[in-house]
């Protein structure tokens, strides 16, 4: 079951990289939901919602790089750990929460994100 997680984030590099509607509402049921954060008061719900708010807010190609990996999965939720690095210098671990409907689609992904802090004194 965990090569069906495995799977979804493959198909979700693919969409990242090429930002083609049909990649992107290929991840999502019909009324699947992204949320950018746990507290997102503005998730995009519905596959169509999904599309357009993903290329309102897209990362061009190139511009980024993500190195991750499922490390959890059971009865149709599973959660990736991930890194992403920025040509503009930022940086963010990952921890992506990711339902899957019985065909490997999404019913829901919720990103959770942070930003590296300040390096305490005596700390490289």
């Amino acid at each position: 079951m965990a090569d069906e997680l495995q799977n979804w984030l493959d198909r979700y590099l693919t969409a990242w990289s090429s930002n083609e509607p049909d990649d992107i509402r290929a991840l999502f049921v019909e009324d699947g939901t992204y949320a950018g954060g746990p507290f997102d008061p503005h998730p995009w719900i519905g596959r169509d919602a999904i599309v357009d708010g993903w290329i309102a807010h897209k990362d061009e190609p190139g511009e980024w790089t993500f190195s991750g990996e499922p490390i959890a999965y059971s009865d149709g939720v599973g959660v990736i750990e991930g890194h992403t690095e920025y040509k503009d210098g930022n940086v963010y671990a990952n921890l992506w929460v990711v339902h899957l409907a019985d065909d490997g689609r999404a019913t829901s992904f919720v990103e959770w994100y942070m930003e590296p802090g300040p390096v305490r004194e005596g700390q490289a």
